[in-house]
């Protein structure tokens, strides 16, 4: 029987945005329209200048992968182990930084290009982060 997966909830005032851009396999950013400032994470209003003008903005589903760890005790049984979370700082966006999931051991260094690509989930898209450039995989520890 295949674990089901904790599927975020998509209809959250300060972060719905994103998950309705990522319906439309967007990647998206709340920002303040007055100040300009990125809203990460996401709020209603603006911590900068105070505004209640934000809005959702659309950016390249792009970064560079700023910190990263691997896991190698199973924590969840829909998340067999070696896996690797990610956190991607978005090229149009610096401010924001996405978290990700990866399979495996992947070999990894700051900075690495990465592309968000999306699966479709009971009903979500989820933004998959993997990097620009494919390369290998090393099994963990216990694994052929």
């Amino acid at each position: 029987m295949e674990q089901e997966l904790a599927l975020p909830a998509v209809d959250d005032l300060d972060t719905g945005g994103h998950w309705q851009a990522a319906r439309r396999h967007e990647l998206a950013v709340r920002v303040c329209a007055r100040c300009g400032r990125v809203l990460h994470m996401p709020k209603a209003y603006c911590h900068a200048c105070g505004s209640w003008d934000t809005r959702w903005q659309v950016v390249a589903p792009v970064g560079r992968l700023y910190s990263w760890t691997t896991v190698l005790r199973q924590i969840h049984p829909a998340f067999p182990v070696p896996y690797t979370i990610v956190l991607v700082e978005l090229a149009e966006a610096p401010a924001a930084r996405l978290v990700g999931h990866l399979p495996g051991t992947p070999e990894l260094s700051a900075g690495l290009p990465m592309v968000a690509t999306f699966t479709d989930i009971g009903g979500i898209s989820l933004p998959v982060w993997r990097p620009a450039q494919p390369g290998p995989v090393r099994p963990g520890p216990g694994t052929i």
